[in-house]
């Protein structure tokens, strides 16, 4: 099993940032890969960060280049820096993992449709 909780989140107007972070504990070695999804609501789940198990990262096309997402050695912790913050980022974020994924961890999509362990979430709005 794998507990995750992510924290961090909040209200801000756009053009700023938020740092979100995610304690993970339980088998997270165990897992192919780890990151972060979102979900606004009426809207799809959309993966914006994936990280295999040498934590490298892959990003959605929307938040390439304004989003920085890591885990520390352990993968007890993930983290998502969200820099220049747009209105259309507003959504529940949460922390995911995949427990096997036969394909890796190159596919952002991976992590918001085949994730096998995810936290509560933690609201991210951001104002115009």
């Amino acid at each position: 099993q794998v507990q995750l909780v992510e924290s961090g989140g909040g209200s801000v107007r756009a053009g700023g940032s938020l740092r979100l972070s995610c304690a993970a504990s339980g088998y997270t070695y165990s897992c192919d890969c780890m990151g972060w999804f979102r979900q606004a609501p009426g809207k799809e789940r959309e993966g914006v960060a994936i990280l295999d198990n040498d934590g490298t990262p892959k990003y959605a096309e929307s938040v390439k280049g304004r989003f920085t997402a890591w885990q520390d050695n352990g993968k007890n912790n993930l983290y998502l820096q969200m820099n220049s913050l747009k209105p259309e980022d507003t959504a529940m974020y949460y922390c995911a993992a995949v427990f096997s994924s036969p394909g890796g961890c190159e596919d952002p999509a991976t992590i918001s449709s085949h994730s096998d362990y995810r936290g509560p979430g933690t609201q991210v709005t951001v104002s115009s």
